[in-house]
This record gives structure tokens, C-alpha cells and sequence, in this order.
């Protein structure tokens, strides 16, 4: 079986969990592992319970908010005591090892950023918490960081959905990726602009 038709099945039973009685258990337990090591984002699973019960959007994204920064811990966890062990094999088996290296030297001085750019962007979240303790980045920085930034993200998935509906869901599944890096860049300007006023 390839890579590509490994995580085809279980994107495939994640977006069915999605539709079941005990579906916030799942989208908590999604949320927790993919901050981690799991491959899927919780999103699949956030869009179409939102969609469905649009009256707790507020209670869905507030489950996949904490249950990610949670699972965060389990990657930095990873990250601090068993990266030759757990992490390098796991990043390799992925395709990350790289990404991995490049991003590994600029934690030093933007560590927070780091995180919370990860946190509302496509970006592979697990790269980032999992690097974080590999470079023993300062707990309360990460704790805050994966906080805003997932929250964030989820919190205006639910809103968008809550709002407008099937249309936006539509318009976030063809564009997250670039809609994430716009408002990141957006947000990163917007605090430079504020350092020269």
C-alpha cells in the first residue's frame, strides 16, 4: 500500500466519524493525536459537525481548540525526551525530517511566531510542537502561542460556517491553505505596523 492511499484511508474514516453519535469524542481525539503525530487535520471532521448542528458551533471549536493544544504538550513531550527515538523516525516517516532541520535553527529567536504560524496555517502543526521541545522552547511561550493561533483558526472556521453556511464551506476547503497564509502575513504586517507608529 503507498503513502498516499495509507492516508487516503484515513482521511476517508475520519471524515465518517464525523457523522456519528459519540462525533465530539472523535473530533477531541483527531484534535488531540493530530497535534502530534497523525496526519489528518481536525478540520474534516470540524466542518461538517458545525455544518450540521450550527447551534454549538461555539462548543465544537472550543472542544478541537483545547484537545489540540493538549495533544501540543504530546509533541513537545516527544520532542524534549525521545526525539532520536520517537520523533526523528516519525518526522522521516512522514517526509518532515527536512522541514524539520531548516526550521530547528530559527526557534532561537522566533520561537513564538514559529508556533503560532503553524497553528492557524496548513502548515504540519506536529513539525512545530515536536521542534519545540527538541529546542526546549519556553513552555509558557508555547502554551500561549498554540492557544491564540488554534483557537483562532478554529473558532473562525466556526464562525464563517456558522454564518454563511454551506457556501463557506465550499469556499474553505478550495482555499484554507492560502486564506491561512494571507491572514498570517496580514496579522505579521499588522504588528510591524504598530512597532513603527
Amino acid at each position: 500500500m503507498s503513502f498516499n492511499s495509507f492516508v487516503r484511508r484515513i482521511y476517508d474514516s475520519v471524515i465518517g466519524l464525523s457523522a456519528k453519535e459519540h462525533a465530539l469524542f472523535w473530533l477531541a481525539a483527531i484534535s488531540f493525536i493530530e497535534s502530534s503525530f497523525f496526519p489528518i487535520p481536525p478540520d474534516i471532521m470540524l466542518i461538517p459537525m458545525i455544518l450540521a448542528t450550527p447551534r454549538k458551533a461555539w462548543k465544537i471549536a472550543g472542544v478541537c481548540t483545547v484537545a489540540s493544544v493538549i495533544g501540543a504538550y504530546l509533541g513537545y513531550v516527544i520532542g524534549f525526551y525521545f526525539f532520536e527515538l520517537i520523533a526523528e523516525p516519525l518526522l522521516s516517516f512522514y517526509g518532515y525530517l527536512e522541514k524539520f532541520n531548516e526550521f530547528k535553527n530559527l526557534y532561537t529567536e522566533y520561537g513564538a511566531w514559529i508556533v503560532f504560524g503553524a497553528g492557524i496555517t496548513p502548515f504540519p502543526y506536529k513539525i512545530i510542537t515536536i521542534a519545540s521541545g527538541v529546542v526546549h522552547l519556553n513552555l509558557l511561550v508555547f502554551t500561549i502561542a498554540s492557544i491564540l493561533a488554534r483557537g483562532l483558526r478554529f473558532f473562525l472556521i466556526a464562525w464563517l460556517l456558522k454564518t454563511y453556511g454551506e457556501r463557506m464551506k465550499e469556499f474553505i476547503e478550495k482555499n484554507l491553505g492560502w486564506l491561512s497564509v494571507l491572514f498570517l502575513i496580514l496579522l505579521i504586517g499588522g504588528f510591524a505596523l504598530l512597532k513603527f507608529l
